[in-house]
Parts: C-alpha cells; sequence; structure tokens
C-alpha cells in the first residue's frame, strides 16, 4: 500500500475542543489513517480554551509575521506528537485571533465574532506558507467546512505554480451545508488574491458577497459530503442546497458521500466508562439495570414495562423540534416516559419546561450538554428519537444500534443511509423510519415503536440487528483513502 502524506485541517478537533460532530471526526479518522500507515498532521487552531494539560510536550518550534489588512500577525507553530505512530498536530497560534473565550461566537452579543473572515483567512493562509517552512508537501490537503474552505482555493490559485504544491491535491468535506463562511464583499481584499476572482457568479460571489465554502466546492480537486443521501439532497433543492445546488450539481461527477465512523472504544455498551452497568449483545441483563439507573437519577417514577424515549439533540427546527411541538400532547398521550438532553433556542427551552410541569411523570428535560449523561441516556433508553429536517450524517443514531436502543428517524441524509425501516413480515429492520417531515408521520412511526416493544421477542430481535451494524472508522477510512487516491488521479 502506498503511504501518503495527509494533512488533515480542521477548526475543532477531540480531545482539544469541540462544539459539534465535526470534532468527533477530526479527532478519530486521523488516528485511523495514521494506523494504517499514513504519516498524518492534523492542523487546528491553537484556542485559548483549550485545557494546558492536552498540550504538555508540544514544542514552538516556528513564529513568522503574516499581513491581514495590512496589518502583521505574528504566527506561531506549536508542533504535539500525538502517541500515535505517524499522527501529528500542527496547533496555529495568534493571540489577537485565538485567545477568545469561545471558537466561533462571541458569548457577550451571542452572535458570530465580527473578525471570523480575517481569523479563518489568517489560519489558512499561515497554513499554507507554514508548510513551506517546515518543508512538508502533503499529498493531499483534507479540509473541513467553511473554516477551511481557503485551503483547496488557495491550492488551486495562489500557490497553482508553486513548485513544493506541485503534487499536492484536495479533498474537501462538507459537513453541514448550512454553515458556508459568508461575509460582505469589502472582505475579498483580506484573502490576498487576484480581485478580478471576485465577480457576478463567480467563484467567491454569492448575492453580492464572499462565499468562502462556494469557492472550495468549485475549486477543490473532490469533493464529499458525510452521508451518501445528503450528496445526493444538497443537489436537489434549494431547502437542502442551500442556494449552493447548481455548483454543486457542476461538479456532480466530483462530489460524494461517506458516512461517518463511531468509536466503539469510546460508544459501546460492552466498554463505556459511564454507565452502571455494561453488557453486550450476547448479554442484555445490564440494558434494563441501566434504564432503571437512569429513571432514579431522572426522578421519575419507575415504570419497567414501558418505553422511555431518549432524545439528545440541539433545541433547533433542524433537528425536528417543531415537529415534537406540534405533537407533544399526542406524544404524551401514550404509554411512554421520554427523556430530552440538550440546549438550543429559547422557544424549545421553554416549550420543554412547559411540557415537563403538565408531564411531570413522563417527561424530564435536561436543558444542558453533560457527556456522561448522554452515555447513560444512550444505554438507559428503549427507543431513541431523531426527527431531523435534514442530517448531514447523524452520530446519535449509530451510537443508539450499538446500545440496542432502535431509533426513529425520518429517511433524510444519513439517517435514511444508516437506519432500515422494521418489517413485521420479514422481521428485518434495525429502527423505525418516516418519510415525510410531518408531525402525523413522526407520532404513527413512534406509535409502531411503541407497538412493537410490546413484543418482547421480536423487541430484542430488534435491538440484536442494531447492536450488530458496523460503522466503525475503518470502513469510512478505507473509503476516505479511495477518495485520496481519486483526488492524486485529477490532472495538473
Amino acid at each position: 500500500m502506498e503511504m501518503l502524506k495527509i494533512l488533515f485541517a480542521s477548526p475543532e478537533a477531540l480531545p482539544f475542543v469541540k462544539t459539534g460532530g465535526l470534532a468527533d471526526v477530526a479527532g478519530m479518522l486521523p488516528r485511523v489513517l495514521a494506523a494504517a500507515g499514513h504519516s498524518v498532521k492534523v492542523a487546528l487552531p491553537h484556542y485559548s480554551t483549550i485545557a494546558p494539560e492536552l498540550t504538555i510536550g508540544a514544542k514552538t518550534d516556528i513564529a513568522f509575521d503574516l499581513e491581514i489588512d495590512d496589518k502583521p500577525q505574528i504566527l506561531t507553530l506549536n508542533r504535539l506528537q500525538s502517541g500515535y505512530k505517524g499522527l501529528e498536530y500542527l496547533m496555529i497560534g495568534n493571540d489577537h485571533f485565538f485567545d477568545r473565550p469561545a471558537l466561533y461566537i462571541d458569548p457577550k452579543t451571542g452572535l458570530d465574532y465580527t473578525d471570523n473572515d480575517s481569523r479563518f483567512i489568517f489560519f489558512c493562509r499561515g497554513l499554507m506558507e507554514l508548510l513551506i517552512k517546515i518543508d512538508w508537501a502533503p499529498d493531499i490537503i483534507h479540509a473541513n467546512d467553511w473554516q477551511m474552505a481557503l485551503l483547496p482555493t488557495y491550492l488551486a490559485t495562489a500557490y497553482d505554480d508553486d513548485p513544493f504544491f506541485a503534487k499536492t491535491r484536495s479533498v474537501y468535506t462538507i459537513h453541514n451545508l448550512a454553515y458556508q463562511g459568508t461575509f460582505p464583499a469589502e472582505s475579498f481584499p483580506l484573502l490576498g488574491l487576484d480581485e478580478n476572482l471576485f465577480y457576478p457568479m463567480g467563484p467567491f460571489e454569492f448575492y453580492d458577497k464572499v462565499n468562502l465554502m462556494k469557492s472550495a466546492i468549485t475549486y477543490a480537486n473532490v469533493i464529499n459530503t458525510v452521508s451518501e443521501r445528503y450528496a445526493v439532497e444538497i443537489q436537489s433543492s434549494d431547502e437542502y442546497g442551500c442556494g449552493l445546488e447548481g455548483v454543486l450539481r457542476s461538479r456532480n461527477e466530483d462530489l460524494f458521500g461517506i458516512v461517518n465512523g463511531v468509536d466503539y472504544d469510546e460508544w459501546s455498551p460492552s466498554k463505556d466508562k459511564f454507565i452502571p452497568y455494561k453488557y453486550s449483545l450476547s448479554n442484555l441483563a445490564g440494558k434494563k439495570k441501566n434504564k432503571i439507573e437512569l429513571i432514579n437519577r431522572l426522578g421519575l417514577p419507575v415504570r419497567e414495562n414501558i418505553p422511555l424515549i431518549g432524545i439528545i439533540t440541539r433545541l433547533a427546527d433542524q433537528k425536528g423540534l417543531d415537529l415534537i411541538a406540534v405533537a407533544a400532547d399526542d406524544i404524551f398521550a401514550l404509554d411512554i416516559q421520554m427523556v430530552v438532553l440538550g440546549t438550543g433556542d429559547k422557544k424549545y427551552h421553554d416549550l420543554l419546561r412547559k411540557l415537563e410541569t403538565k408531564y411531570p411523570d413522563k417527561l424530564k428535560a435536561l436543558l444542558t450538554y453533560d457527556n456522561e449523561i448522554a452515555h447513560w441516556i444512550e444505554a438507559g433508553a428503549d427507543i431513541f428519537l431523531m426527527p431531523s429536517r435534514y442530517e448531514p450524517c447523524g452520530l446519535n443514531q449509530l451510537y443508539s444500534l450499538k446500545y440496542g436502543t432502535p431509533p426513529v428517524v425520518r429517511a433524510t441524509g444519513g439517517l435514511a443511509d444508516t437506519i432500515t425501516d422494521f418489517d413485521p413480515e420479514t422481521g428485518r429492520g434495525t429502527g423505525f423510519v418516516f418519510e415525510a417531515y410531518d408531525p402525523e408521520e413522526m407520532l404513527e412511526a413512534i406509535k409502531r415503536a411503541v407497538n412493537r416493544f410490546a413484543e418482547k421477542r421480536q423487541w430484542r430481535d430488534i435491538m440484536k440487528q442494531g447492536m450488530r451494524s458496523d460503522f466503525s472508522w475503518k470502513a469510512s477510512a478505507a473509503k476516505y483513502i479511495d477518495l485520496y487516491h481519486r483526488a492524486l488521479a485529477k490532472a495538473d
């Protein structure tokens, strides 16, 4: 097998910083690629919020000035060996841009930092220069989401004729198309590119603004999303394509979908360090014990023979909370209990508090995020509800399969790719799927799950089919390696 030099660039990565699923991907995929024999460097900003104990041993061995908006900024490189053979972290520091209390949103205003364009332009321009200074020319630059979108763009424009990058190709991964890195037209000079590249319908222009993601879709050698279904959906309409469906269709032959993997050392009931009772496919006894412990912890009455529905989500319309709001009274008319974990829009915080008061024996809403409780819910719930309007990949439905917690999902994006609807005639299926984004259809899917839960032998079969599913990173990483070779085959 040919060893590749891979630069994996992400605005966040475990174990350092996380706001969403991208951090999980950036934490695990590079490890698996390195374990397969490739040389991998993960590049990310050195935010001040990163706990110092996570960077013990980092070496600052280079610093240089980089001008942004005619102002010199010092870029420092902190190199950190990962402890995994073949994997190193390149942490790019700058106090002005990265010494902040949060990654992207100003806690004082609740809005994006007003200079997010400058921050990630600095990162991407600096990283390209940094690679030259450390004399490490990657075969593949793998850029993730809008914050890293300028890397394939710079490779194809500013560094197109640079012999240092003559053999380097780019892969661009879209984790969520709704966040595109759109800024005022006045931001374009900050990029340091020929001003003639900004013109109506051009690679950067988007309704008179600068769109960084659009540039990456235009210039990257290969593009992918985090599920096959989502790759199709984002080309189909404005609802999914968020205005970029046209440029995505123009790259159809270079656009692929790869479902994210799961770290089964972290998310498996036989290894889980957070849950009270471990269990496995061959011994499910711990599942019921975890349910009782969870219900007691929540302060709900223990009712072992009715299903406990778990929800772990961002409380937003995208995640189907508007469907739940409409159907709430019908859902709680069923013989069920429910636990919700997450934060988000105030209107859904208020709704859940009202429902909690109205149905005190049936609902517990935990309006926070707690990783330990998330593990308890996956292990203790009987059913997992995930009725998303759109879902590029989704991870909780994959965790739920492994924990024997059959999901109720809408057939969109990664949910459609990973969950098979239960068929009572064949006995096959790993969950309960509904098609239309409609509260009645969601309610009917929940009812099907609740009714099937009463059939204990059949329910156990559904649980086991899900637990046998394999969404490990090894399979996903192999597909990424194929994608890298596809990019490398692109002509100059």
